[in-house]
């Protein structure tokens, strides 16, 4: 089935909004982080000197890659022992209206493991878990250091590659200070407004115990749900204080707040792209990045939103009418919100995967195989589609020095990046970056297909999307997404350990050779382009980047992830089960 013109309609717009908004933010993320003065420097720069008296920071002194690195380890393991602790003790501090108990020892280490990530993968019902302090001084607080973590880092990166015989990529400091209280903060105290403005829930009120209709009782959660809800899209986290997440009336209750939390979950990567080519003094370096990505968004909508519009193969041999009329949307509504409909909630996943958030409005386990392998994809390929805040240009960044170093073998010349040779240790810096995902995600996931414990878990699917299942968990852990194929139950000590582990590999181990290759090129000269220099900014490069993204991602995850649904897919065309 084709996409309907109101589809594209709907993503045509979407894009644009996107572009629209990637320059002016673009713009004013270079001037934050070059320590210029914006329009909110009356505001926060008092507040921003304060904090570095009192913490004893000297803006002034920067950091060579290894203390940059140091002091972000260091930072994080703190942040995730304070969230432990709050999650172990939270029956006993105030906030807590439902008087909900201590979080279990190993899911309170697999969720501060995940929220220290940016992953916010979630083994638990939030409402029935975690006290209203628990959300907003634990989780919230982390939905902002994470995101604030991964810009800082990114910025770092483009520093080693805009400064030339150099020895320092910043101040992490600094660059999470301003992260945080320049860009983040002053969103989010706008959009949780329009949020609430909207119906999203903020209050601190008990749970509402009213009687239905047929004279039962029902339970009705609330809190400071607004505040966490735009956090969470923006700073591309995903974790949401329903179970439901994105698809809860509270959280997300009308098409344009869906709009509005799909901008916030994409805008920041996309002008990250914008502010990289400022930062090294060509914008259509930038440009040529945002390109690629822009590429690989659309194809990934051109592969799930026709499958999801189709309708299930299974139900058509069953000669049930699964065409869009007057009386139906058609197609393939299991597990999607009427409100939003099939092509919102394509949109909405296809968004919230390309990015590293996590969020969705609909539920993944209920998509057609090949509606469910273009998320899978969406991580697999390291998010680097816009991507999360600052992961999805330093991952966009490895690849870019992957494909110049493939285009310079074709012929002959030692590849070289924004004027700087790329040579043995910045190319093994970047292929061991690529190469820590698939190798912890495959390797998880093979042990837990095996193992009686990770099989117990497959409650209701032991087939092909048994095993999708058991990958996209490990793949979302591992790519600090969040999302689930929510059919696996996820809270055993199995998944909360492997899990956590696969969280905290995915985002530290990947981020030290990344720091490193930054350290490496900082110190070197500008070669002047000649006339064997492979261009970086125009259409060749382009295609070429996407290309090569989309080969070391068929070659490193396809035979594994493409299996599951492309079998589960053949089955439903014969009208056969699983």
């Amino acid at each position: 089935m084709s996409i309907t013109f109101n589809s594209f309609v709907q993503i045509a717009l979407f894009l644009a909004l996107v572009l629209a908004l990637t320059k002016p933010l673009g713009l004013y993320m270079t001037k934050v982080f070059n320590g210029e003065r914006t329009w909110l420097s009356p505001v926060f720069a008092p507040l921003e000197r304060f904090l570095y008296r009192a913490c004893g920071i000297d803006p002034a002194r920067e950091q060579r890659w290894t203390g940059y690195v140091i002091a972000m380890l260091v930072f994080n393991l703190a942040g995730m022992l304070l969230l432990y602790g709050l999650e172990r003790t939270q029956q006993w501090l105030p906030l807590n209206p439902q008087h909900l108990g201590p979080v279990e020892p190993q899911l309170a280490f697999n969720t501060a493991a995940s929220f220290t990530t940016n992953t916010n993968w979630q083994n638990y019902a939030g409402e029935q878990t975690m006290s209203y302090l628990t959300q907003m001084a634990g989780l919230t607080y982390h939905n902002f250091i994470s995101a604030a973590t991964g810009m800082a880092l990114a910025v770092a990166l483009v520093r080693g590659l805009a400064r030339h015989s150099a020895e320092h990529l910043g101040n992490f400091w600094v660059d999470l200070t301003r992260a945080t209280l320049y860009i983040l903060l002053p969103i989010c105290l706008v959009g949780a407004l329009v949020l609430v403005s909207q119906g999203v829930v903020q209050n601190f009120n008990p749970y509402t115990v009213v009687h239905t209709l047929d004279g039962g009782l029902q339970v009705i959660a609330q809190g400071p749900v607004a505040s966490q809800e735009i956090i969470k899209e923006l700073g591309t986290n995903g974790g949401g204080f329903f179970n439901a997440n994105s698809a809860h009336p509270y959280e997300n209750p009308t098409a344009l707040t869906n709009l509005i939390e799909m901008l916030a979950i994409i805008s920041i990567g996309a002008g990250m792209f914008y502010m990289f080519g400022r930062m090294v003094g060509n914008t259509r370096q930038g440009w040529a990045l945002w390109a690629a990505a822009a590429i690989l968004f659309v194809l990934g909508l051109a592969v799930a939103l026709p499958a999801e519009q189709g309708g299930n193969p299974l139900l058509a041999h069953l000669g049930v009418n699964q065409q869009a009329s007057a009386l139906q949307p058609g197609g393939n509504m299991e597990g999607k919100e009427v409100r939003f409909g099939i092509t919102d909630s394509v949109l909405f996943t296809v968004t919230t995967t390309a990015t590293s958030c996590g969020a969705v409005n609909s539920f993944l386990d209920s998509y057609t195989p090949l509606g469910g392998l273009v998320p899978l994809a969406n991580i697999a390929l390291g998010e680097v589609i816009f991507g999360g805040v600052g992961s999805g240009l330093y991952g966009m960044l490895m690849f870019a020095i992957l494909t110049v170093f493939i285009a310079g073998l074709m012929v002959g010349r030692t590849p070289e990046y924004l004027g700087k040779k790329i040579e043995r240790k910045e190319v093994m810096m970047a292929a061991l970056a690529l190469l820590i995902s698939p190798a912890t995600v495959l390797g998880f996931a093979a042990v837990a297909s095996v193992l009686p414990q990770g099989l117990a878990s497959l409650t209701t699917n032991t087939g092909p999307h048994g095993l999708s299942e058991i990958l996209y968990l490990y793949t979302s852990s591992n790519g600090n997404n969040g999302s689930a194929f929510a059919g696996l139950a996820g809270n055993t000590p199995f998944y909360n350990w492997t899990g956590a582990l696969a969280m905290l590999i995915g985002r530290f181990a990947f981020l030290i050779p990344i720091l490193a290759f930054g350290g490496s090129l900082v110190g070197k000269r500008v070669v002047p382009a000649g006339p064997g220099t492979f261009p970086t900014t125009g259409p060749l490069f382009v295609s070429l980047l996407v290309g090569v993204i989309l080969i070391v991602g068929a070659l490193t995850y396809f035979p594994a992830y493409a299996l599951g649904p492309i079998v589960e897919h053949l089955l439903m065309l014969a009208g056969r089960t699983f």
